[in-house]
């Protein structure tokens, strides 16, 4: 149940508390370079998620809205996302797509990543790359076949890799999505799953 922190088969429950800055935190190595949706230095909401997770595409439709809407839109807080693919086959090839995608627009990005959520159950290993090309030359201003070349070449490799090293780094297992909370800066707690923004907002001192 989305709002309940644990209570789904596969998602873990919320971490203790450690006081670690943003800055020094393993899972925020090099949070700056990655997508975000508003600006930073109050709250973040990091989060690690695998395109082909049903859990993440339940987070992004009934939870991100809330964010952007409560902490992004107003100044309060920013969300950002780390690729980790370990869910489907399809999402590791789907992440050096996504990778491909942020280092040519960051708008596109988002369009390409909600487009995953919404259609995962359409995607495979062996047709990912042709549906992202065709998804891309319609909907958005880039060259979708370039961009597949670059995933099937693995061309931003190096920032998947720095994706799935920060995960390790911290010890986040294999369970998406992991979201870690920083309350202006610092480090809160960490929830697994699908979980409503009223966990979040509490988390963070925002809770009305």
């Amino acid at each position: 149940m989305a709002g309940a922190v644990g209570a789904l088969a596969g998602c873990g429950g919320g971490s203790d508390a450690t006081g670690e800055s943003l800055e020094d935190h393993p899972a925020a190595a090099n949070y700056r370079e990655q997508p975000r949706i508003g600006e930073l230095g109050g709250h973040v909401v990091l989060a690690f998620e695998d395109p082909s997770c049903q859990r993440c595409a339940a987070f992004h439709e009934n939870t991100v809205p809330k964010i952007r809407s409560n902490l992004a839109d107003s100044g309060t807080g920013a969300y950002v996302v780390r690729t980790y693919p370990v869910v489907f086959p399809w999402g590791k090839p789907a992440t050096q797509a996504l990778e491909a995608t942020y280092a040519r627009d960051d708008e596109a990005f988002w369009s390409l990543f909600e487009h995953y959520f919404a259609t995962r159950s359409q995607f495979t290993v062996d047709n990912v790359f042709e549906r992202t090309a065709s998804f891309l030359n319609a909907e958005t201003s880039l060259d979708g076949d370039a961009v597949a070349q670059d995933a099937r070449d693995e061309a931003y490799d190096d920032a998947v890799q720095a994706d799935i090293a920060a995960a390790e780094n911290a010890g986040l297992g294999e369970t998406t999505p992991v979201i870690l909370l920083f309350r202006d800066g610092e480090f809160v707690t960490k929830v697994n799953g699908s979980v409503g923004y009223e966990v979040i907002a509490e988390a963070l001192g925002e809770a009305n």
